[in-house]
């Protein structure tokens, strides 16, 4: 099984940063497929435009733009690109610099693919650092993947915990319909339990109240979509849910710093 050695993936790469212990890489993907292969570092694989099917030895994902996959190292898996233009942005992670940091590579298992939209908010982040030339830059990245590589133990260490049935319930609920306009009435009609339990424990599990998770769901919905040149920030705002482009603009800058717009100029360029 072929390894791939740091900064090579399997396309025709656009930018490589190199920085202390971190490599950076903008890459279209050129091959429909690619077999069984593994990296010699961990690293997170954030698809900026287009598709790809990846599989490992437990499960395949679908992933479009906007999805967020991470590979420990040595962790074999395989791609293949449905036709069309597809970009990926990786950022590789060497374990001497976990180490060095205290982080244990036991605790970044294995191939997954992230859910969590706070993650991807802080890889869109760290994206947007790249293309910034400035004395801040490298300190910016290091803090926005210690941010990230912590959340993620967290994470995972609390999936790992027994939670009740209708937490699954309700985030499969709230990415199907978060376009509609959802009700506490309803989504506890829905799960069968009592609204005051629902409003109570929401938090503990999803990391923000109600509303603002349903905004963030909205919000990783245009993300996908902004990378498609042909859909306008009004269509884009009306498709996700938000009354009008307005409202879409000011929930968008909130949780990313810059515009629909801005952000569309600085993929597309």
């Amino acid at each position: 099984m072929k390894q791939s050695q740091k900064g090579e993936f399997y396309g025709q790469t656009n930018t490589t940063i190199n920085l202390e212990g971190i490599t950076l890489t903008d890459t279209v993907y050129t091959h429909d497929k690619v077999d069984w292969h593994y990296h010699k570092n961990a690293y997170f694989t954030f698809i900026l435009q287009g598709n790809v099917i990846e599989g490992n030895k437990k499960e395949i994902y679908n992933c479009s733009a906007g999805d967020l996959l991470f590979h420990n190292w040595q962790e074999p898996h395989y791609n293949i690109k449905p036709k069309g233009f597809t970009r990926g942005f990786h950022i590789e992670i060497e374990e001497k610099w976990l180490s060095e940091l205290d982080f244990k590579t036991k605790d970044l298992q294995g191939s997954i693919k992230i859910a969590d939209p706070d993650l991807k908010f802080l890889l869109y982040k760290i994206f947007r650092e790249t293309k910034e030339n400035e004395s801040s830059t490298l300190l910016s990245i290091q803090t926005l993947l210690l941010e990230t590589l912590s959340k993620m133990i967290h994470h995972q260490k609390n999936n790992s915990q027994k939670k009740p049935n209708w937490v699954s319930e309700l985030n499969n609920i709230l990415n199907d319909q978060f376009s509609d306009s959802l009700s506490l009435d309803y989504l506890s009609k829905q799960l069968h339990i009592h609204p005051v339990h629902l409003s109570r424990d929401f938090s503990k599990y999803f990391n923000s109240g109600l509303g603002e998770y349903i905004r963030k769901i909205k919000i990783q919905k245009s993300l996908e979509l902004i990378s498609q040149k042909k859909l306008d920030l009004t269509a884009i705002a009306f498709e996700c849910g938000f009354s009008d482009q307005s409202h879409f603009t000011r929930c968008f800058k909130e949780i990313n710093g810059i515009t629909p717009s801005q952000y569309r100029k600085i993929l597309l360029d």
